[in-house]
């Protein structure tokens, strides 16, 4: 027990900017393993996203409030997501070969594909939170972050990493029984949403779906896998996809 706490320590520092422990015991092998707890991770983010969209409504406009909700989760993460988001449409736009978009995506500087594909996702994401009612937007953001972070995982499952070496971190892989913990995390959170807010969590879950497989699709065929730029873009396309199938259902 006390080495699984551990390694959901680990998850919750490589995600988050949230303190923990510094004497926490690393290895690859932990680091690796801990991919399994990114839902319960992302449940965490969205927690503190609900928590001060609820108290910010006590004070101010809708849209005031959300922009609130959506900068404490920015700066929950360190915007390390939205990095991801920015660095791989860069790459995959400006880069025309599987080289040059690789080498793209290693510059740490945004670029036009970047900018606004990132400003659009987070404007979207705002405008769509904002037209719904709170009492769908609350348990939406609370439980959103930790079901798109299933995304990411599912695509560490499923494919294989692009880079042959030179990763800045450890090359993200899963086993079948931490993906299986992920899925199963995932599942529960999806069913308390459906039991908060009905059927539209169902609608929520094929915008995710087809938003993430399609950001997914682009970067598997033109870099025959992903990076951790490309796990970032597919949580974001989830998180978003997931909040605009709300708003269509409604």
């Amino acid at each position: 027990m006390i080495r699984e706490i551990q390694i959901f320590g680990l998850a919750v520092q490589f995600l988050t900017r949230l303190p923990v422990p510094r004497d926490l015991p690393f290895s690859e092998e932990r680091l690796t393993e801990a991919t399994k707890f990114f839902p319960l991770v992302g449940l965490m983010i969205g927690l503190i996203g609900a928590g001060v969209l609820w108290a910010a409504l006590a004070v101010f406009p809708v849209l005031v409030a959300v922009l609130l909700s959506v900068v404490a989760t920015i700066a929950a993460t360190g915007a390390f997501h939205e990095d991801g988001l920015a660095d791989a449409a860069d790459g995959l736009g400006g880069g025309l070969t599987r080289e040059r978009a690789l080498e793209i995506m290693r510059d740490s500087r945004i670029g036009t594909y970047g900018a606004v594909t990132l400003g659009l996702t987070l404007a979207l994401k705002v405008a769509a939170l904002t037209a719904l009612p709170p009492m769908v937007a609350l348990p939406l953001i609370a439980l959103g972050h930790g079901i798109s972070r299933y995304a990411p995982v599912a695509v560490v499952f499923c494919a294989s990493y692009a880079r042959e070496e030179g990763a800045k971190f450890v090359a993200p892989t899963i086993s079948a029984g931490g993906h299986a913990v992920a899925a199963v995390t995932a599942g529960v959170l999806l069913a308390v949403l459906v039991w908060a807010i009905g059927p539209a969590a169902l609608a929520g879950v094929v915008g995710a779906v087809i938003l993430a497989l399609g950001m997914a699709r682009i970067y598997l065929r033109k870099l025959g896998g992903f990076t951790g730029d490309c796990l970032g873009a597919t949580q974001q396309m989830a998180e978003l996809g997931l909040i605009l199938g709300v708003l269509a259902w409604l």
